[in-house]
């Protein structure tokens, strides 16, 4: 028997079939095996799981891993083959499509015993990379593993119902019955929650959660970063992460475009290194533009995770001086209890302003934020400048998008927050000169990770004397700030030019 030629490289090519369905380019797959142990390589029985598997590019970079570093211990080489593909490999596709996918370029063949299959030792069609249509399981109109909508979900036989078998189940381990030394893989990051707009609910963090009970020794994902300041259905699984000593590596892209070219993910895309049997501090690595900063350090110094590693000590400098922050102080998500579908109204004796004007609305009418109606308040847009949250090609951001003046008698819908009110228009102007520092907007950077800013990423900013007029050089002094990390806050915040503003929504 001689080795059949194996497949050319064609995945880095392929467009992604879904917002689901995020295909993993070759080099990516390659750098999060690289975290792995050099010996693994070595071990006739280590065995890896890809739980996700969309176009079996992990499994095929494992198995060419495998190939030359068993060479030794198995030096014939269709012995070695069966027993890397048979013993060693195994794969959950996500749809059946993705499994032919996945078999083809793994095997060689989109069926595992195939006539033109590099494998010999398989007696079925799908060999060890598997796809089973598995139905989502409802309660009170949402699955109960996946907390997809029934509404969006319930479909017939001729339709995917995108319920992954991995984690549609309370013993993952029973899918193979076996236990895996490492578990690798890009899973699917969200399903359409059925909600206004693009409302999307994320499930990545279930792939994490379901492949930590099966306690592998390593464990590497790539998926987005926007747990890093956690959110919708998020906030656990951010405590969770950030509490656990034994993620050793983090490789954190602001910037999504970087790993997966013409893909739009908020808030950028990491990948980490979970070992089961090592704990420790976390190195992070931060990618910009190709370029790399590398800190060691404790992921829950912070309630919510720092990304850059020279901000640490920026947000350590602020942090000590114990002063309350603006979180405090920002309104709620509707100030004055109105949805941004409120417009005003025929007559009125205040003003309502919302996204595309102004006109008049009924005091009477207005149950929430009174106390607001009569000062001159500091608005921003709910929405930020920044497209998805991420910088631009300078690796830079504005954050917000609008930042104006409403004087008293004049209230807002929920296209806004209120940052502050005060009784006299100079505080009020003092405020908007505080926000437009590049200081100021650096530290509500550090819990920005969408294009939606709400009261809690205010949480680091200090509120301070709004009879005084800050400027970035008094900021920078009062908090002892070096010249090496003024330059970091200035390469990362650009200036608020008042002509680009755009409300926003």
């Amino acid at each position: 028997m001689t080795i059949k030629e194996y497949n050319p490289d064609v995945l880095s090519c392929l467009a992604n079939l879904s917002s689901d369905e995020v295909f993993t380019p070759p080099n990516i797959a390659n750098r999060m095996l690289d975290l792995l142990p050099p010996a693994i390589w070595r071990d006739p029985n280590a065995t890896f799981l890809d739980p996700a598997c969309k176009t079996g590019v992990f499994l095929r970079e494992i198995a060419k891993r495998l190939l030359v570093g068993l060479e030794k211990v198995i030096p014939d080489p269709p012995e070695r083959v069966n027993h890397i593909f048979t013993k060693q490999l195994f794969g959950i596709a996500i749809t059946e499509i993705t499994g032919l996918l996945s078999r083809r370029s793994v095997y060689c063949s989109k069926t595992a015993n195939g006539k033109y299959s590099v494998v010999e030792g398989f007696n079925d069609e799908q060999g060890n990379i598997r796809f089973r249509r598995v139905e989502h399981t409802w309660q009170n109109g949402r699955c109960r593993w996946c907390g997809a909508r029934r509404s969006e979900y319930d479909r017939g036989p001729e339709l995917e119902t995108h319920a992954y078998e991995f984690i549609h189940t309370d013993k993952p381990e029973e899918i193979f019955n076996m236990q895996f030394d490492v578990i690798v893989g890009n899973p699917p990051y969200h399903l359409s929650d059925g909600g206004f707009g693009r409302s999307a609910r994320p499930i990545y963090h279930l792939f994490v959660e379901q492949a930590k009970k099966l306690r592998p020794r390593y464990l590497t994902m790539i998926i987005p970063a926007r747990w890093f300041a956690g959110g919708k259905g998020l906030d656990k699984f951010r405590q969770e992460m950030l509490n656990d000593d034994r993620i050793r590596k983090i490789v954190d892209f602001e910037d999504a475009n970087e790993v997966f070219p013409g893909v739009d993910i908020a808030g950028g895309i990491c990948y980490f290194l979970w070992e089961r049997d090592n704990r420790g501090f976390c190195e992070v690595v931060n990618i910009h533009t190709g370029v790399e900063t590398r800190t060691v350090r404790r992921l829950n110094e912070f309630e919510t995770f720092i990304r850059h590693g020279n901000a640490v000590n920026v947000v350590r400098k602020v942090l000590e001086k114990k002063e309350p922050t603006m979180n405090k102080q920002v309104s709620s998500r509707k100030p004055f209890g109105l949805p941004t579908t409120e417009r005003p109204q025929k007559s009125g004796d205040i003003i309502l302003r919302w996204q595309n004007g102004k006109g008049p609305y009924h005091r009477k009418d207005i149950t929430v934020g009174v106390e607001m109606i009569d000062k001159w308040k500091v608005i921003t847009a709910r929405t930020g400048y920044d497209h998805a949250g991420n910088p631009g090609k300078d690796g830079k951001k504005r954050i917000f998008s609008k930042i104006d003046i409403l004087p008293p008698g004049t209230i807002c819908n929920e296209t806004y927050l209120v940052i502050g009110s005060y009784d006299n228009q100079e505080a009020a102007e003092n405020l908007v000169f505080y926000m437009k520092t590049k200081f100021f907007r650096f530290l509500v950077s550090q819990l920005t990770v969408t294009h939606h800013i709400t009261k809690d990423n205010y949480s680091l900013v200090p509120i301070l004397d709004m009879n005084i007029r800050w400027t970035d050089e008094m900021l920078y002094k009062r908090y002892s700030i070096t010249p090496e990390e003024i330059a970091f806050i200035e390469s990362k915040i650009r200036p608020m030019d008042d002509g680009e503003e755009d409300d926003g929504e």
